[in-house]
């Protein structure tokens, strides 16, 4: 049995929200936590699971695999954008289904992270999970903000299809 959505106003949504904030709160402060020991105790790569898994610090002054590299006032930018966007549309972005506020709330505690970095940190931003098959190219080394920011998107996702598949099984 699903929920009924969420009403705009209501105690649910005031109580959703805070427990939104709380989540945001946490990945801003876990990433922060985790990027400060990294750059505090990390000088080399540290193995964690031989062939597979890094402890490492690198610094990125781009986006996502380095994208835009040296754009740091555009990509602050384009957070300060998407913030007061959400802020200003979340209710027609979650159409009042739980889990979009969930998703919405990592994606701006993740970005939240990222941008302090880039505003403390030089324009860089502190990444440190290094994944990899032994013998193939590492993937891009990342942090928890990006972890944040892509659990978030991909639940968005995920909703969105499976609620358009919902709305369309109702009207036809």
């Amino acid at each position: 049995m699903e929920l009924s959505r969420i009403q705009p106003g209501s105690r649910r949504e005031i109580i959703l929200l805070a427990r939104c904030a709380v989540l945001s709160c946490l990945a801003l402060v876990l990433d922060q936590i985790t990027k400060s020991v990294i750059v505090d105790k990390v000088d080399y790569a540290i193995t964690v699971i031989p062939g597979f898994f890094n402890i490492v610090k690198v610094g990125n002054k781009g986006a996502a695999w380095g994208m835009f590299y040296g754009y740091t006032w555009a990509l602050l930018g384009v957070s300060t954008l998407f913030l007061v966007g959400v802020v200003f549309f979340l209710r027609s972005l979650t159409e009042g289904y739980w889990e979009r506020y969930y998703a919405l709330s990592l994606v701006v505690g993740g970005v939240l992270g990222n941008s302090i970095d880039r505003i403390w940190r030089g324009g860089t931003v502190v990444d440190f999970l290094d994944f990899y098959i032994s013998g193939y190219p590492h993937w891009p080394a990342f942090n928890v903000a990006d972890s944040a920011i892509f659990v978030g998107v991909a639940t968005y996702i995920i909703s969105s299809m499976k609620r358009e598949g919902d709305k369309k099984k109702e009207h036809g």
